[in-house]
């Protein structure tokens, strides 16, 4: 297994599903990385050599934010839309949806399972 940005890319896998991987790289961002460092994207990752695994390692580490880093500064992002109280960051406060979906119905991943419901008297 080829190792890139502290993640195991997947042998089995062609290189762009491979660089899927990594947190912060999905299809269009691992198509560009390997049409710019001059990679066949249908190639396999077992089938890559040490010259071209090189070359992606050197780029993501210089150009892209991945793993930790990117990890790191989305969760100060959301700490910061918290310390400024804005409408954003007290729904993210509260555990409830960010981004306008309806809460009435739905919702249960952000909210949670639902309380007990009052028993009936028999």
């Amino acid at each position: 297994m080829a190792r890139i940005a502290g993640v195991e890319v997947p042998n089995n896998k062609r290189a762009e599903i491979g660089l899927t991987y990594i947190f912060g790289i999905g299809r269009p961002k691992s198509r560009t990385i390997l049409e710019t460092v001059k990679v066949d994207v249908n190639k396999k990752v077992k089938d890559l050599t040490p010259e071209e695994l090189a070359r992606i390692r050197k780029f993501i580490e210089t150009n892209e934010m991945v793993e930790g880093d990117l990890k790191k500064r989305v969760n100060h992002d959301i700490k910061r839309l918290m310390d400024i109280n804005c409408y954003r960051g007290r729904r993210h406060k509260r555990g409830l949806p960010v981004r306008g979906q309806r809460t009435k119905t739905n919702a249960r991943t952000r909210k949670g399972p639902r309380g007990a419901m009052i028993k009936k008297k028999k």
